[in-house]
């Protein structure tokens, strides 16, 4: 992950004027993040919550998306692994309102970031539920947003079962997410 330090705080504009270059690019705290595209075993996995989602919010007021697709909170632009959102929520362009739900998949890149400023981001713009996948173990931990903090609500390791209500009532296993 890289940081571009600038004297002055950057806005979505310059972000916007930024090259495509394949890199994952995002605005926090003023700073341009950048990292590298996420590996097999990471896109797997969100693909597989999109997958397994997808049925599941047909037919309601909710849509499911995965990165990369920017995420404006304030003055941050982030790209979650998977965001789930009312869709009444979602521009041409961007979701400009908090999520419901953001899955972050770690990598070795961005772990730090998933696990520390962006969690903090998301719990700041009110992301009701906030859910970390770990592909090294598999294991799944959900976060539910009360007053103003995460606490955790769940946590399922391999083949353990993992059943949460919100956004929509969902049972899984961290093992299910990899398609071996």
């Amino acid at each position: 992950m890289a940081v571009m330090a600038h004297t002055r705080l950057l806005t979505r504009a310059d972000l916007d004027a930024l090259p495509d270059d394949g890199l994952r690019h995002e605005l926090i705290d003023g700073q341009f993040v950048m990292t590298p595209a996420p590996g097999t075993t990471h896109q797997i996995i969100a693909d597989s919550f999109v997958e397994i989602l997808r049925p599941i919010l047909r037919g309601t007021d909710l849509r499911v998306l995965s990165s990369p697709y920017d995420v404006v909170l304030g003055p941050h632009v982030v790209e979650p692994d998977v965001v789930v959102a009312p869709r009444a929520g979602f521009t041409a362009k961007n979701l400009p309102v908090p999520p419901l739900l953001v899955i972050e998949v770690l990598s070795p890149s961005t772990s730090h970031l998933d696990r520390g400023r962006k969690r903090e981001i998301y719990a700041e713009a009110g992301v009701a539920q906030y859910w970390i996948v770990d592909p090294e173990v598999p294991s799944i931990a959900t976060f539910k947003l009360v007053d103003g903090t995460y606490r955790q609500t769940a946590h399922a390791t391999g083949d353990q079962a993992l059943s949460v209500q919100q956004p929509v009532p969902l049972r899984l296993t961290p093992a299910d997410l990899l398609d071996d």
